[in-house]
Formats: C-alpha cells, structure tokens, sequence
C-alpha cells in the first residue's frame, strides 16, 4: 500500500510539474518569437511607450554576415546642432534570443538626467544580442552574438556617430546582459572606460564551468572556459592588465542576487577592484533597478568618462 501511494503521489507530483511548466512555456513567449537581427517597433507601439525624442532605430550591415543588424540608438538634444563629441554607454539588454527593442525604456531615465543636468549629455545604444543573446554560438545560423557587437557594431557605432572613443565607452547589461557584459569586459578591457553588469546569471555561468560547458542538457557552450568565473580569472592573471572600473548592480530580492554577492567576492580573491550597487526590495528587472538606483548608476559611467570636445 505504501509503495502504490509513493508512486501515485510521484506520479501526481511530475504531471502538475509538467503542467506548470508548460503554462510557464506558453505564457513565457519565447520561443514563440522568432529571432531577427532587425526589431523596429511599429511607430504606434513605440509611440505608446512614451520614449524620448533622441530615441531612434537604424541598422548597419554585418561585414561577417552580410546581413542588416538593427540597434536603438538614443541621441541627446544637440547633437544635431552642434559638432560636440560624445560618451557612448552600450546597455545590454537581457533575455534569449535578442532584440535590440528589449531594454529601450532605459533610454527615458537617461534622458530626464540630461535634463536634469545630473549628467552630462550622452549617448546610449541599446543592440541585438543575438540568437543567443551576446554568446557567440556557431552551431546557429548567424550566431555569433559577441563578435557582431565587439568587433562590428562598436566600430560602427564610431564611424558614423560623433564619439569619443574608448576614452567616453562604457558597457552594461542586465540578466543575460549582465552575463555578456562580464564576459565581454574581460575579454577586452581595453576597450571599455568602465563596466556595469547588472542582475548577471553567474550561477548558470558556474554550471557551465564546473559541466564542461553545459548550462543545461541542451545546451552546451564552447570553447571550454567560455564562461565570466574563468574569463575573471584569467583576466586577473594578465600582466599589466587594463585597469577596468566595475559596477555589479543588483536587487536584493532578485534571483540572481546571491550569486551576485559570491562572484563580487570571487573578484576580491582574485584581486579585481569592483564595488555593489544593491537595489533594496528590488526585484528582477532592469527598470525597477534604473528606477531605485539608476542615476547612481549613470554617474558611475560618467566619472569614468572623458569630457567631451
């Protein structure tokens, strides 16, 4: 009798997961969405968000792909009246797949701070992360997410906007942004005036250490080391390493914010300088973290950033 009710109740347990999960599946949408690497909101939705004026889309091609590759891209007021150079702040947007519409309502606290004159005018860019949301992934057509932003749009961005270079560049992200925004100030430091990952994934990063590149079952990441516990560490063994000023920013009732804690003390072991930007009663989300502590946020940047010319 025992052993029918362990079954019966192990059986009845996996069906509610299952369902559970399916409804988490359905109501989740993701891959519902196909990915593309060009998102331009219809004009009525985006004038529905009530974003900033200086907020507009434009594309590029991919020298790689030779495809068009969208960004959003927010302009403060003056730019087009005056030939002023710029600091750049690339905000990584979270989720999978990517689509560079996913963070843009960042761009209305950025501009009220212009505005405000709590910070000096700057541009924010907001890409497409790509089908894996900034990995590089060969195994999908067109997936190397990474390389499209380090080594394609950054240049772009450069090229055709008035910008002061590494000198006034910052990058950040949050949730997946988070994580490929540590992946990627580790790998190239040198291109980067500060770096401010936000609500990062550093225990799906440490899965993916400690299984040989696997996040989950399905998924497996490579080169082994692809990951921001080994990229910290083998950025701090780097003989006169670029000096890079680091910001984790957080909610402390986010889910991420544990591990949030470990890899900023993991960073201290490893003697990488880094301070915490904690968002008290602050859940997962990029927004309600910008709305509690966001202008600290922005002015990180700032202190890091050149003047302009």
């Amino acid at each position: 009798m025992r052993t029918f009710t362990f079954f019966f109740i192990l059986l009845f347990s996996l069906q509610t997961l299952s369902a559970q999960q399916k409804s988490k599946h359905k109501n989740s949408g993701k891959t519902t969405n196909p990915f593309s690497w060009v998102n331009s909101l219809p004009a009525a939705k985006f004038d529905k968000l009530n974003l900033p004026e200086g907020l507009q889309h434009s594309t590029f091609t991919s020298p790689s792909m030779q495809i068009k590759v969208g960004y959003y891209i927010y302009l403060p007021l003056g730019y087009h009246s005056s030939n002023k150079s710029y600091p750049v702040v690339y905000h990584l947007h979270g989720g999978r797949p990517g689509s560079e519409n996913k963070s843009i309502r960042i761009a209305t606290f950025v501009d009220q701070a212009i505005k405000n004159k709590h910070i000096q005018a700057s541009i924010y860019v907001f890409p497409n992360g790509g089908p894996m949301s900034w990995y590089n992934f060969p195994k999908k057509e067109h997936g190397l997410g990474e390389d499209v932003f380090v080594k394609e749009l950054i240049p772009h961005i450069d090229k055709k906007w008035r910008t002061l270079g590494k000198a006034g560049r910052a990058i950040e992200g949050f949730s997946q942004g988070g994580r490929g925004t540590t992946r990627i100030m580790f790998t190239y430091p040198e291109l980067f005036a500060s770096a401010a990952p936000g609500g990062s994934g550093y225990g799906p990063e440490k899965r993916i250490q400690e299984n040989d590149g696997w996040e989950n079952p399905k998924l497996r990441f490579l080169p082994v080391g692809y990951n921001t516990w080994d990229l910290a560490a083998k950025y701090a063994q780097r003989k006169n390493r670029p000096k890079l000023p680091i910001l984790l920013w957080v909610g402390n009732k986010g889910f991420n914010y544990e591990f949030n804690l470990k890899f900023s003390r993991y960073l201290n072991q490893l003697k990488v300088p880094n301070s915490l930007l904690v968002a008290d009663g602050v859940e997962h989300s990029a927004i309600k973290n910008y709305q509690k502590r966001g202008l600290e946020l922005m002015q990180f940047h700032q202190k890091n950033f050149a003047s302009g010319k």
